[in-house]
């Protein structure tokens, strides 16, 4: 059973300004909540209740909102980045954390997915990392894979010039500690550009998994729109 997870908050959000001009990309409103007390709140109804969350930008608004976690039934653990480390750089502040089985979840997107079935998943394929996937109508501004007929991925390649599946990263993965190796302990690492890629040509077991349920990055203006939309329509 998966307990632990990173919940990455570091990012600018400049395509969100001038909303992002007073507030990080995670905090950002749905429903009348921050993005990121949704995903909070999704790893609480889950049992995932130590999380890790990497600061940056504005890192008061989000530690002022959250404070300990106690009242959104997690323990909080805040990192904070005086540069930025990147997806992968991010655990370095984190390391002696994550000496267990854990999610990775990007604090700029929206989900609404089963995360228990999503780790047990990982935890039944053996996999040294499963990385969450989801079928987008952009694939060329995304990081796609292609996996053989047993979820196991065979190639994985960040924004590819020419779309070879429409099967994108989600932004959701689950790890073994196994994968710190493939991390240097500082400066800026990337999972998709650096971690993924350097695991599969050592031979690891990375898996995909393809997510149930609704998945959204809040990147730009108009996929915000749509995320609030989505929500809106559940309240």
């Amino acid at each position: 059973m998966i307990s632990k997870a990173l919940i990455l908050s570091a990012g600018l959000g400049t395509r969100l300004r001038p909303l992002t001009d007073v507030m990080p990309k995670p905090m950002v409103p749905l429903a009348g909540r921050p993005l990121l007390e949704h995903l909070v709140r999704r790893c609480a109804a889950a049992g995932i209740g130590d999380l890790a969350v990497n600061l940056h930008y504005l890192p008061h608004v989000v530690t002022d909102h959250f404070g300990d976690g106690a009242a959104f039934g997690v323990r909080l653990l805040y990192g904070l980045e005086a540069q930025l480390l990147g997806t992968a750089g991010a655990i370095n502040n984190f390391r002696e954390f994550f000496s267990e089985p854990f999610l990775v979840l990007y604090g700029d997107v929206f989900f609404d997915v089963d995360l228990t079935a999503f780790a047990a998943a990982h935890e039944a394929s053996g996999a040294t990392a499963t990385v969450g996937l989801y079928h987008v109508d952009n694939p060329t501004e995304c990081g796609l894979v292609d996996r053989d007929a047993t979820g196991r991925i065979t190639r994985f390649v960040e924004k590819p010039a020419v779309a070879f599946t429409d099967l994108a990263n989600a932004g959701i993965y689950a790890m073994s500690p196994k994968v710190l190796d493939y991390i240097p302990e500082s400066g800026f690492c990337d999972f998709g550009r650096d971690v993924f890629p350097a695991m599969l040509a050592a031979g690891e077991p990375l898996y995909s998994e393809v997510l149930d349920g609704y998945v959204m990055d809040i990147g730009s203006p108009q996929k915000y729109e749509r995320a609030q939309a989505y929500v809106a329509s559940r309240a």
